[in-house]
């Protein structure tokens, strides 16, 4: 039988990110190098704390500033990383025919403010995404941890064994696998779309 919920990871699988193309737009907002945006952002572990929910949104962006000497407000940090997301429109086509059948969902391992992010990226899979789209800031707890899959699974309110997860990278779907939910990798629309006819979708 087809699952009851499927849900998708968002960078690798429905959205390509590339890292480089979202520090140049944040370094061009700031008037600084991009190595500095990197630095800010990841060298120092701000991004990780915001994405395991260990500081919310606010901090968050209050912190980057500081380390850039700008201000970086929600409306620019979503910017940002609209510009470093790129969409494969057969991808998209392959949810939007997923999400007519059944439910769908995102879990995905970023900040909150992602979420937000997300409805400009990916917007065909709007509504059918509304309140769907997880994020491991706001729950405090990350891919391939066992208690975010957890989590997920209490939002939704599916059982385990109803739901299919795809995410590009193995570890996060050996977690999955692990927590009971059906879960494979995808990168593309031709893994995606095999995946979904092994598991009775379209």
């Amino acid at each position: 039988m087809p699952p009851r919920l499927v849900l998708f990871d968002f960078d690798g699988v429905l959205a390509h990110y590339a890292h480089d193309a979202r520090l140049r737009d944040l370094a061009r907002v700031a008037g600084c190098a991009p190595a500095r945006v990197g630095a800010a952002l990841f060298e120092s572990g701000l991004e990780r704390a915001y994405d395991s929910g260990a500081i919310d949104t606010a901090s968050y962006l209050q912190q980057l500033g500081q380390a850039l000497d700008c201000t970086i407000d929600e409306a620019g940090w979503i910017a940002s990383r609209v510009a470093a997301s790129r969409v494969d429109p057969a991808v998209l086509t392959l949810a939007t025919s997923v999400a007519q059948r059944v439910p769908i969902g995102v879990l995905s391992n970023n900040g909150a403010l992602m979420a937000e992010a997300m409805r400009e990226i990916v917007m065909p899979l709007f509504p059918a995404l509304d309140g769907r789209v997880l994020c491991s800031g706001a729950l405090r707890a990350r891919k391939p941890d066992r208690a975010i899959f957890e989590r997920a699974l209490a939002h939704f309110g599916v059982e385990a064994r109803h739901v299919l997860f795809l995410d590009d990278l193995f570890a996060n779907v050996r977690g999955a696998r692990a927590a009971g939910l059906q879960a494979d990798t995808v990168h593309d629309a031709r893994s995606l779309r095999r995946v979904l006819r092994r598991h009775g979708l379209p």
